[in-house]
């Protein structure tokens, strides 16, 4: 029988959770290309940046696929050739395709403000969030105090956990080392008129209030303009500081533009009733235009519908449309809270902590089975500070 070749470009939540949904199958031969060699586990990156273990963050492709029948190509799709059904990669493979499944996430958006490229942080990747990481801690234990100012810039969920979890890492640091507590400032900047201005208000008052309570000061209405070795300039004002952290923007991957992908004002790509851009070419997750673009779950929605598609389609049915699935919104803030947005029911506190916790646990299991995945979920409440110090300090508090 001759297998139907299904080509996914992407390694995130939706190219993965689609390449295992179909690889049992044996009437489809998948192929997954991926710019890395592991998944990054984006939920859990602002804990890794502060102190957190790297294998929350990361999980080898290898891994995720062992004993599964998926190709899997390290390499960066840059064209496609639609007539002959076929895409090229930047080392010059050319690769067959019958379907596509292009979910290739999303790029950091600086909006050409000066500075912030070079001299900013990101947490949006494993190596980031360790980059981060090894400066606050060198930058602490060089001058024996910490930076008056942290800056955290963009008050959406990336920005609130950062800023939420950012005092204690510095704190648990100086505690480590016996560095005398000395007052410092983390500031979260935000260019809207309230934190997260797509959810409620209710939502965004109580998570500022909650990171007020924890001494984050936040500045709203705040446009960053430009940023140099010493400071960041907001709204014609400095505040000094060699620690910022950009996590406000983003923009959709520069390959659908290039290839001529029709987009949305927001550089989204446009998609029909089946998530398919045109025939045979299916565009997901974050770089679709559907209602929830953007978020974790919907990436997760998004997968398995392409995967029922493909196999109604083999079995010569007609699939269904697809249906948007509204997300349960979890932002944490600080230790041991949360604030939930299920629908139109509220959480706040531990409650809302315990609920994002047990999502992590499900969500690491759709990638692993639960021995593993049980595993990785214990692992987000350990610590690891690549500091010999620090880890065997945090080692011995903990017993």
């Amino acid at each position: 029988m001759k297998k139907h070749s299904v080509v996914i470009i992407g390694g995130g939540f939706g190219g993965i959770k689609t390449a295992l949904d179909l690889c049992d199958d044996p009437r489809f031969r998948i192929t997954l290309i991926s710019e890395r060699t592991c998944f990054r586990y984006y939920p859990t990156l602002y804990k890794t940046a502060t102190g957190g273990k790297r294998m929350i963050s990361s999980i080898p492709l290898d891994h995720i696929f062992k004993g599964k029948s998926v190709r899997i190509i390290q390499d960066k799709v840059i064209k496609l050739d639609r007539s002959n059904h076929e895409a090229t990669t930047l080392v010059g493979h050319t690769i067959a395709y019958e379907s596509l499944i292009l979910a290739m996430g999303v790029q950091t958006n600086y909006f050409g403000i000066s500075g912030l490229k070079e001299l900013s942080y990101s947490i949006k990747t494993v190596h980031g969030a360790e980059k981060l990481k090894k400066h606050i801690h060198e930058q602490l234990l060089k001058n024996d105090k910490p930076e008056h100012n942290y800056v955290v810039v963009g008050g959406g969920p990336t920005g609130i956990e950062l800023a939420g979890a950012l005092g204690f890492y510095i704190k648990s640091v100086m505690k480590h080392h016996g560095i005398r507590e000395r007052s410092f400032h983390v500031d979260l900047i935000e260019a809207a008129p309230r934190l997260l201005p797509r959810m409620p208000k209710d939502i965004s008052w109580q998570i500022k209030r909650r990171l007020k309570k924890l001494g984050v000061r936040i500045y709203i209405k705040s446009s960053v303009q430009a940023q140099t070795a010493d400071a960041l300039m907001v709204h014609d004002k400095a505040i000094r500081s060699h620690t910022v952290i950009w996590t406000a923007g983003v923009m959709n991957n520069p390959f659908f533009k290039k290839n001529g992908f029709q987009l949305t004002g927001q550089g989204k790509v446009r998609v029909n009733q089946y998530l398919q851009h045109e025939p045979g070419i299916f565009v997901i997750g974050d770089n679709a235009d559907t209602p929830y673009s953007g978020m974790a779950q919907t990436a997760l929605h998004d997968a398995k519908y392409v995967a029922k598609y493909l196999k109604s389609m083999a079995e010569h049915n007609q699939p269904d449309p697809y249906i948007a699935k509204k997300p349960i919104y979890v932002f944490p803030a600080g230790s041991k809270w949360a604030a939930v947005l299920w629908g139109k029911f509220r959480m706040y506190g531990i409650l809302g902590w315990i609920l994002r916790s047990l999502a992590d646990l499900v969500a690491y299991h759709d990638f692993e089975p639960w021995k593993m995945a049980a595993r990785r979920w214990i692992a987000t409440e350990q610590e690891e500070y690549n500091c010999p110090t620090c880890d065997n300090t945090s080692a011995a508090e903990a017993k």
